[in-house]
């Protein structure tokens, strides 16, 4: 029996891992859970799983799920010491990370240094410390396991050869609601159609940073960091179909591809059953899941965040906090109707811009880096 806390276990990732579970009580069992604000969606968590602890936004969020759940077993924290009470709990085998954004990278941390095996999809914990992250996995020697569909399928590719035969990694990238949108009309999207993803049902901040391919800039950072390769040995292929979800090229010409229906819940059964695999409730694989796919090169003019993720990749140091720290500050300006969807990208790129990079092998250097971008974004966008 694996036991597991999740961080974000109201999201998007949290409820599909929780899905997953739930097909296999046999095998798994949920001894923490962390969310934000959605307490009536917490208590129907706890009592179905009935996990040891859980944790919330605040000290006035715990207090009104106090009161729901009455009388209940389950410990209640609250904050982010709380969420990283969570990440340490003795009992836990396993910690899914599935918060969004920089807030994910304490209680990610925590879990490291407590010696637990993670399943990752909370990516921005790689991409502004990625150094520190993976420094604490190895020393401890535990698993840092892909929940990115993309991630996932790379991994799973990579065990088919030897490291010293790879090539290449190919990330695929559906392209979004815009792929063929000419930039003179994007300027003035709304909020509602850059929500509107073709192929995946996501939260709203990981759908607008799919809309400008700026997540697919994080993932490309994120595989740096898993799998130790360099900026160019890493490329990125649109396939809008989203079924071949990432591929390796090896030296003598193979292509060993992962394919999949576009449901998260099957990188995420991967992970947190691996090395085993387990049944999934799906409907059998047929010619028609498929139909026809399709490959193209990415067009960077289209979609210029890739162009900043990778710049940002190999300038190293804290650019990448401060690339993610800016995006953050700016997807929600564009969510809540401050801005217009071309000034995400542009608004990251003067962030980043005018700073000046330093290491990014503490965490204080990154977290102050992660401020002044916020801080700096914020201001951009009032002037």
């Amino acid at each position: 029996m694996k036991k597991i806390s999740i961080l974000g276990s109201t999201g998007s990732i949290g409820r599909q891992t929780l899905d997953v579970v739930s097909q296999h009580p046999e095998k798994f069992s949920v001894v923490g859970l962390a969310a934000g604000s959605n307490i009536e969606l917490l208590k129907k968590q706890i009592l179905k799983f009935s996990p040891r602890a859980v944790s919330v936004q605040n000290e006035e969020t715990a207090s009104a799920l106090v009161s729901l759940i009455k009388p209940c077993n389950t410990q209640i924290f609250h904050g982010l010491e709380g969420v990283e009470q969570i990440a340490v709990l003795s009992e836990a085998d396993l910690v899914v990370s599935a918060m969004v954004g920089a807030s994910g990278l304490r209680p990610t941390l925590a879990a490291a240094r407590a010696g637990k095996d993670i399943a990752l999809a909370n990516k921005e914990s790689l991409v502004i410390a990625g150094e520190i992250l993976i420094g604490e996995v190895q020393k401890r020697g535990t698993k840092l396991l892909p929940i990115d569909s993309e991630h996932s399928a790379l991994f799973q590719a990579l065990e088919c050869g030897k490291r010293n035969h790879v090539k290449r990694l190919i990330l695929t990238a559906s392209g979004g609601p815009f792929l063929n949108t000419p930039q003179d009309q994007l300027e003035d999207v709304s909020v509602e159609v850059a929500l509107n993803h073709p192929t995946w049902k996501m939260g709203k901040k990981i759908t607008i940073d799919s809309a400008t391919l700026m997540n697919k800039g994080f993932e490309v950072i994120e595989a740096k960091w898993l799998f130790g390769f360099e900026p160019d040995q890493i490329s990125v292929w649109i396939h809008p179909q989203s079924i071949v979800h990432s591929m390796v090229e090896y030296i003598d010409g193979s292509v060993i591809s992962q394919m999949g229906k576009p449901d998260m819940r099957i990188p995420i059964a991967f992970a947190i059953s691996y090395p085993e695999r387990i049944s999934m409730n799906t409907n059998p694989v047929v010619p028609e899941s498929f139909g026809e796919l399709s490959f193209q090169e990415v067009d960077y003019s289209q979609f210029p965040s890739l162009s900043l993720a990778f710049d940002a990749l190999r300038e190293g140091g804290t650019m990448p906090s401060v690339m993610n720290g800016a995006n953050e500050v700016a997807v929600s300006a564009f969510l809540s109707g401050q801005m217009k969807f071309t000034g995400i990208i542009n608004t990251v790129k003067k962030v980043m811009d005018l700073h000046k990079t330093q290491p990014a092998n503490t965490l204080d250097a990154v977290l102050e880096s992660d401020l002044w971008a916020r801080n700096t974004a914020q201001s951009l966008i009032r002037s």
